[in-house]
């Protein structure tokens, strides 16, 4: 394989993400240690058919300086090249989290009426799930429908400081 994806740890203020970089765009920024890293990155190695080598990029490095500017309050929006790797299907529900405005949350069965696909709240929880641009297309912004903190790749407790950066507090996290 000639086809290379860059990419470099980087610890940020709730765990260390792997940010990863492919052909000038991102295709990952996500949780290192999540459960399903190996299996996430089989699939974007399979999908663009490259290997992941420990390196820097110019993306990468723009990534980690707006990541550095979410964290300090500074950046609510993020502008990447961004490349989302998976099915038609996964990447209109991660089209769908990137206009999930900064400091707002909606619930998976809100998020699958938006795809007009009320019955399909399953797969877009796993869809959800499978985001590999954690933070950047911001999965941590879906939330039961109960208003209650369901699964996150990260942790609950880092979706938990992630909403609370961009301001919600358990009262205000409601729709």
């Amino acid at each position: 394989m000639d086809k290379v994806i860059s990419y470099q740890y980087y610890k940020c203020p709730v765990g260390e993400l792997i940010i990863g970089a492919y052909d000038g765009q991102l295709c990952i920024c996500d949780w290192r240690y999540r459960k399903m890293r190996s299996t996430v990155d089989k699939r974007i190695m399979t999908l663009l058919k490259a290997e992941m080598v420990e390196e820097d990029s110019p993306v990468i490095a723009k990534c980690i300086t707006q990541l550095e500017g979410y964290f300090a309050r500074s950046l609510k929006e993020f502008d990447l090249p961004l490349l989302m790797v998976g099915s038609a299907f996964q990447q209109s529900v991660w089209e769908a989290l990137v206009a999930v405005p900064y400091g707002r949350t909606v619930s998976y069965l809100e998020l699958a009426r938006q795809l007009e696909n009320e019955g399909a709240i399953r797969a877009v929880a796993s869809a959800n799930g499978a985001n590999a641009l954690a933070i950047i297309v911001p999965c941590h912004r879906i939330i039961g429908s109960d208003g209650d903190l369901t699964g996150y790749a990260g942790g609950l407790p880092a979706k938990k400081k992630l909403l609370e950066l961009e301001g919600m507090s358990r009262q205000t996290q409601l729709f």
